[in-house]
């Protein structure tokens, strides 16, 4: 079996680490416990976390122990990374209905159980820390001038960073420190935006234990203009399919620019790297089938064979100007709401195709919208029962390839 760096190293997830060749070499000759943080901002995860959840997916099937930590503790401070403004302060009892969301849905990737990945939740120890304890045992190994260099700070200092999240880089940095002690855990992989963070649990480990310690980032998900992957006009792609349907989730992997296609198959499937770089230097026309294949993989991943057969049915169908099946996204008003009419723009937000009245009238004005084919332009235009199929379906499109099913009760 080949070490896992090098499996990481060549489906490009690595971007920054502390000892690149120990690391490698720890890896190469004994099992060895790592772990990646979750912070239970919602009660799902993301096809951003998604990236994170593979790298430790493929860390396991080389040998290695994962530790998925739920931040149930953390996630009363917040993680300032990133953000220009403080997050909105959550209470205990929405922290751990995220939580328990996302421990379930971490369980369809990751094999737990005895001599398997564990999951812990750092509200088991945060949450009974002694401060002035914490202060004299971590706090004296922190300096502040450094601190404030840190990337996760930057975003911060022209509206203010308060104490509170000034603590956050202590808090994770202690995770890694009590993960080491209870569980014998070496190594921290996490994004490339959390690497001050995992620098702090890194020399906390050194400092405290004089043992060593390991930290891995990743690369985020990008596309070619560096912008995050996994968002849409509705919001965020969700791994949850009461958030985002396996459909839908389908299609926003066929629909992803030709230039991130070789990248997506490679960190966000299984498939051969062989295999990868053959679908990634498809041109053309025929990059659609690599689409297709990164499509159908990470559903089904995600959502499992059944979801992603249906998903590749329904999207097939559809492109070839029929109906499809259940699988297109469908939602069910009363019959009555369109018998003087719906407004075509407020049909279109309702069914989340649009996230704006104005972004609807500019999609209308260039013709980017369609009524079981026929294309509407006029946004004053009114939907009623003669324009559903049988009088109880309509089909609606939105450009190319975003379909949306309305039914009639």
């Amino acid at each position: 079996m080949k070490n896992a760096y090098d499996v990481l190293e060549e489906r490009g997830f690595f971007e920054q680490a502390t000892h690149p060749e120990e690391i490698r070499d720890l890896l190469g000759k004994e099992t060895v416990t790592f772990y990646i943080g979750f912070d239970p901002t919602a009660d799902s995860l993301t096809a951003g976390h998604f990236l994170q959840v593979m790298a430790m997916a493929h860390m396991q099937q080389a040998g290695h122990r994962p530790v998925a930590l739920v931040g149930g503790g953390t996630g009363m401070i917040g993680d300032p990374t990133d953000k220009t403004e403080m997050r909105r302060m959550m209470t205990q009892e929405e922290i751990q209905q995220n939580a328990d969301g996302m421990k379930k849905q971490l369980s369809r990737f990751i094999e737990f159980g005895p001599d398997q990945a564990i999951m812990v939740d750092n509200a088991d120890w945060l949450l009974e820390l002694n401060y002035v304890q914490l202060l004299r045992e971590v706090g004296i190994h922190f300096s502040v001038n450094r601190m404030l260099t840190a990337d996760c700070y930057k975003s911060r200092y022209e509206r203010g960073l308060t104490f509170l999240e000034f603590n956050y880089m202590i808090m994770q940095s202690y995770d890694f420190l009590e993960l080491f002690r209870r569980y014998g855990c070496v190594l921290q992989l996490g994004g490339n935006d959390q690497w001050s963070n995992i620098l702090g649990g890194v020399e906390l480990i050194r400092r405290v234990e004089r043992k060593p310690a390991f930290g891995m980032t990743f690369g985020l998900l990008t596309n070619s203009e560096g912008q995050k992957m996994g968002k849409t006009v509705s919001g965020a792609v969700w791994l949850d399919a009461e958030k985002t349907s396996p459909y839908a989730f389908y299609q926003y992997w066929r629909n992803v620019e030709d230039a991130s296609v070789q990248k997506c198959l490679s960190l966000l499937t299984f498939l051969p790297m062989q295999e990868v770089r053959r679908l990634g230097a498809l041109q053309g026309q025929e990059i659609n089938e690599a689409k297709e294949v990164l499509a159908y993989e990470v559903t089904k991943i995600v959502h499992g064979q059944p979801e992603a057969d249906k998903a590749q049915t329904a999207a097939k169908a559809l492109f070839a100007g029929a109906q499809g099946d259940g699988s297109v996204p469908t939602t069910t008003f009363e019959r009555a709401q369109f018998e003087t009419g719906m407004n075509i723009v407020s049909l279109l937000q309702q069914i989340q195709l649009i996230g704006s009245r104005s972004e609807g009238r500019r999609l209308l004005q260039q013709g980017g919208i369609y009524l079981e084919g026929m294309q509407v332009r006029d946004f004053d235009y009114l939907v009623t029962e003669t324009d559903f199929t049988d009088g109880s379906t309509l089909l609606i499109r939105r450009g190319k390839k975003a379909y949306h099913r309305v039914h009639l009760s």
